[in-house]
């Protein structure tokens, strides 16, 4: 589904990616792992667009990612949930939503029920600012406006951040549906160790700008987690 190869990415002479290759196998969710600082979101970013990479390559669906403007990589079927959620405060639920659909070149319009049926608190709130939404909601909201395009491919930055561990739940039960009943690939963007357990088959470790790591879930040992997660 996406595989990356030798990626480099630059801040003024600091060398942030460096040689980045790992893949994001189809229909399965893929953690991306590491301590603060080692270029994780960096990474997203430059997966979206927002962020231009030096060098390398980043192949989606067989198709160069790299080459594309930023505003045509969610009309390819990639959907981003950023670190902070990102709503809009002042706008309700419903309409919160429905800015995913900017991104469409073509399409209804219309939010897909299946929206509601993985989020059923914001059909209850649609009406409701998005700012007067708990962060736990608000992280739910961003995941929806994310899915409206029905996207194959979704990366989620850090999503267990700061939520109360109810909603935690909730999302990890999301992100399987996702990935094993809906078929979407994910790339999973988290350093919470039981979260991620429950919701990944894959990992990459990141130190330092490179791929230190990876494997299947269950090749994740305790000399793995010492050396590159633990703080």
């Amino acid at each position: 589904m996406l595989i990356l190869n030798q990626l480099n990415h630059f801040y003024g002479q600091s060398h942030t990616l460096r040689g980045v290759s790992f893949e994001v196998p189809a229909a399965a969710c893929t953690c991306l792992m590491g301590r603060n600082g080692v270029g994780k979101t960096t990474l997203a970013k430059c997966l979206m667009g927002l962020e231009q990479a030096r060098s390398g390559e980043i192949l989606y669906d067989g198709r160069a990612l790299e080459k594309l403007p930023a505003e045509a990589r969610a009309p390819a079927g990639i959907g981003y949930v950023p670190q902070g959620r990102q709503i809009f405060p002042l706008l309700t639920v419903e309409e919160n939503i429905r800015t995913g659909f900017f991104s469409a070149k073509t399409g209804s319009g219309q939010i897909p029920p299946f929206i509601y049926e993985l989020f059923p608190v914001l059909l209850d709130m649609k009406k409701r600012r998005g700012g007067d939404l708990s962060g736990g909601q608000q992280q739910q909201l961003a995941i929806a406006r994310a899915l409206v395009l029905e996207p194959r491919l979704l990366i989620l930055d850090e999503p267990a951040e700061g939520i109360q561990p109810s909603i935690v739940q909730e999302i990890a039960q999301v992100i399987q549906m996702l990935s094993r009943e809906m078929k979407i690939s994910v790339l999973l963007i988290e350093q919470k160790l039981p979260f991620i357990r429950k919701v990944a088959d894959r990992f990459a470790i990141m130190d330092r700008g490179s791929i230190a790591s990876t494997g299947a879930m269950n090749t994740l040992d305790d000399d793995l987690i010492s050396e590159y997660l633990v703080v």
